[in-house]
């Protein structure tokens, strides 16, 4: 009778060291995944330190008179699994530390590709004019830099001179109507949430404007472009809501005198789509948007935006003749009060693809940094 008790006792023992190494286990794995992850690993070590044997000594003190050596190696081997599932939350850990070095390397040899995929554009190469549908009219004339005036303003040598200084320290491009988008092509197909509109950035003038600020930066000009919504949800008090995002940013980056807005030309049908091609490429062609002093806000300094204007396109003509149509001068003010060398830039019109308009924008780089030199 004595020798079956002492049995049952160690087969209790058993029992016991089995079951909480298990739940040890288990809490330990359970916490691994939690947000307290190195907490749960230091509890399942202190776990594996802890003595189980006196553990059981304190609770059921008649066994500890048959705790033996045996009974202690056979403890001893119910540690194996504990120091096996460290090892693998040790692996798990440093494969997940493995896995955020290479996705971090990945990014940067990503940028990196970027970067050499940026080249510059050629100068020296034809250029042609397509024929479209929307004849260019204008009415004045500077310097082989045509302007369309559509307001009374006398626009006399010395306003449109180009004799314009400007901090070239900083860009900044957005988009008052940034839902603004293309026809689609066989490379830029997307879906529509309106006419020739789209929220997804991808294919908007949003996409236009990522590719300036591309082709820009290797000139070593610090681009800031913003790609808030200002024509969504609500299309109304589109320029209240970019003059706020403008100012807020120009408040953030003092010296910015030149601000870019990117838009495409309203008209609404497929049918036009003015083109140039230069080389063997077709690209969009641009055109100047000028605001003068009619709007709420005084603008008395708009022949600063017609001069910067006219410097660009200037150079424009010299490069790539037929890149830009006529520069627009209206009464609206379109914001262009907060730097002189503030402009809308149209960018091709509906008939235009997305992928003619990216190639307008490695000419305009050119173009700008040549004029701005």
């Amino acid at each position: 009778m004595i020798n079956m008790a002492v049995i049952n006792l160690k087969d209790i023992i058993k029992y016991l060291v089995k079951l909480t190494i298990v739940i040890a286990i288990i809490v330990g794995v359970t916490r691994y995944f939690s947000s307290q992850k190195s907490s749960a690993k230091n509890q399942i070590i202190n776990l594996q330190n802890l003595s189980l044997i006196n553990c059981i000594d304190e609770v059921i003190p008649a066994v500890k008179s048959i705790n033996n050596t045996e009974n202690k190696k056979s403890i001893e081997a119910y540690k194996v699994p504990i120091d096996y599932e460290l090892a693998i939350l040790g692996s798990v850990e440093k494969n997940e530390e493995n896995k955020q070095e290479e996705q971090a390397e990945n990014t940067e040899q990503s940028k990196e590709k970027e970067e050499e995929k940026v080249e510059e554009a050629k100068t020296g190469l034809k250029t042609e004019v397509l024929e479209s549908n929307v004849p260019n009219k204008y009415s004045t004339e500077y310097n082989g830099v045509k302007i369309r005036n559509e307001t009374d303003y006398k626009l006399t040598k010395e306003i449109l001179r180009p004799d314009i200084t400007l901090n070239t320290e900083n860009i900044l491009i957005f988009h008052t109507h940034t839902c603004e988008s293309y026809t689609a092509s066989e490379k830029y197909q997307y879906k529509q949430t309106g006419n020739f509109r789209t929220t997804d950035r991808n294919y908007s003038v949003v996409r236009v404007g990522r590719e300036l600020e591309k082709y820009l930066k290797p000139y070593g000009y610090n681009i800031i472009h913003d790609e808030s919504y200002h024509d969504y949800p609500s299309y109304n008090g589109s320029y209240t809501s970019s003059l706020k995002t403008v100012t807020e940013l120009l408040e953030k980056n003092k010296n910015t005198d030149i601000v870019l807005d990117l838009h495409r030309d309203a008209i609404g049908d497929n049918t036009y789509a003015p083109t140039v091609k230069i080389g063997d490429e077709y690209a969009a062609q641009l055109m100047f948007v000028i605001g003068g002093n009619g709007s709420t806000i005084k603008h008395e300094d708009w022949q600063q935006n017609l001069k910067f204007a006219v410097k660009i396109q200037e150079k424009a003509n010299e490069l790539y003749p037929g890149l830009f149509k006529p520069i627009i001068l209206r009464y609206s003010g379109y914001n262009q009060h907060v730097a002189k060398g503030a402009a809308i830039i149209e960018v091709g019109a509906t008939g235009n693809t997305l992928d003619q308009c990216l190639v307008s924008m490695k000419y305009l780089a050119k173009v700008i940094d040549e004029a701005l030199k």
